[in-house]
């Protein structure tokens, strides 16, 4: 007698991929964000470097300003700072939601349409997307840093699953 075969599943799209890359850096973020206390939101490793309020709202203005590339659009004006650490994360949450349900929804002609990106460069929006989740990796690793430099401990640079 022969097992039941069950049928093949579908690879993910490659926007799926790129959605699930972003969305492992950014979950691991907000998960080492929960973690900061409040009184250290002004925090920066060196003397003009961002804190840890202003790295979550560049992170988060990065994203905003992606969609709008990806729309077709020029960047408009980064928001004013946030106040605090609460109000930086739900910025940051926000965002990601919003980044992570625009990268999904792209169709393989999507990803490979070319759009004006920075500094008048036009690419491939899946290189657009993919410089986002690089940027995004490169700040982290500030995080983090800025992180043990305080005491606490960061969790692993990327939630699985």
């Amino acid at each position: 007698m022969t097992a039941p075969t069950s049928a093949p599943t579908a690879a993910p799209s490659r926007a799926a991929l790129l959605a699930r890359a972003l969305h492992g850096h950014r979950a691991a973020l907000m998960d080492l964000y929960a973690e900061l206390p409040d009184d250290q939101a002004q925090f920066a490793a060196w003397e003009g470097g961002m804190s840890f309020v202003a790295l979550a709202d560049h992170l988060s203005g990065s994203s905003e300003r992606m969609l709008a590339m990806l729309q077709g659009e020029a960047p408009g004006a980064l928001p004013a700072p946030s106040a605090d650490l609460p109000a930086a994360r739900a910025r940051l949450q926000h965002t990601t939601d919003a980044a992570l349900s625009a990268i999904g929804a792209l169709s393989n002609e999507d990803l490979g349409r070319r759009v004006t990106a920075f500094g008048g460069r036009e690419m491939p929006i899946a290189v657009l997307v993919d410089m986002l989740i690089t940027h995004e990796a490169h700040h982290k690793g500030q995080v983090w840093m800025m992180a043990r430099m305080i005491g606490i401990k960061p969790p692993m640079f990327v939630k699985l699953g």
